[in-house]
């Protein structure tokens, strides 16, 4: 039977590879997509720990996890094709925002 530390082990799984992605890549995009990832598993421990306790307290906010999450990803995006437009790339290395 699948329990709470099944669940528990998935999240840090999800939520290490999303780290590593924020922390190694380069690629404006891929970050965001690992932030994502992040949220995720935070959402999957909150609905767990929901389940296990029998309490919808838990879902509710990953609701509103999910609904800031999804206002971050099109402010994400709307500031990335803005760079883009300006400076023609998408890679951390290359965006200097105090260079004219």
């Amino acid at each position: 039977m699948i329990g709470p530390n099944h669940y528990l082990f998935l999240s840090a799984i999800v939520f290490t590879i999303g780290a590593v992605g924020v922390l190694t890549r380069r690629n404006v995009i891929i970050i965001f997509m690992s932030i994502e990832l992040m949220l995720n598993a935070v959402n999957l421990n909150l609905i767990a720990f929901s389940a296990h306790l029998q309490d919808l307290a838990g879902q509710v906010f990953v609701i509103f996890v999910i609904t800031v999450a999804a206002a971050e990803a099109a402010v994400g995006l709307g500031i990335v094709i803005a760079l883009f437009r300006n400076r023609e790339t998408i890679n951390m290395d290359e965006i200097d925002l105090m260079r004219g």
